[in-house]
């Protein structure tokens, strides 16, 4: 992007985004979550046991959207997990965010870390921020 949208500005400096998937019996999970936007993607660092986890694993479909209803910033996915992969890019961007360096394997307080690359692929609530194309490498080369 030339220009950075109000809504890019968020994803920059935001906290938390909510983040819903769906288990493998159909239930719907929502759970809010650190988060870092790098290279027009939602990247997620959590655990491996997480529900999360197992649910993009069955599903790689996930929703997102930043807290603060009165400007909603709200996108459809489709989520990579990566079990191995930390781009240097994103590790950098968690460690001025949060103080968290995702590339350690394990965390005290999440276990075995993974990495989610999500790819909105639609933003709703009348949103102009890029889409991923359905042939697009990830930043991580998976």
């Amino acid at each position: 992007m030339s220009t950075t949208s109000t809504s890019e500005q968020r994803l920059r400096a935001e906290s938390n985004v909510w983040m819903s998937t769906t288990r493998a019996d159909g239930r719907p999970h929502l759970a809010p979550v650190w988060f870092v936007w790098v290279a027009d993607r939602i990247w997620i660092g959590t655990g491996n046991g997480s529900v999360r986890v197992r649910n993009l694993r069955h599903d790689g479909r996930a929703s997102i959207a930043l807290e603060g209803g009165n400007d909603p910033v709200v996108a459809e996915c489709t989520a990579i997990v990566h079990d191995r992969d930390r781009p240097p890019a994103v590790v950098d961007a968690f460690v001025e965010k949060y103080g968290w360096d995702i590339a350690v394997p394990d965390d005290p307080d999440v276990g075995q870390v993974v990495l989610l690359e999500l790819r909105p692929h639609r933003w709703l609530m009348g949103v102009d921020l890029p889409v991923a194309a359905e042939d697009a490498d990830s930043l991580a080369g998976s």
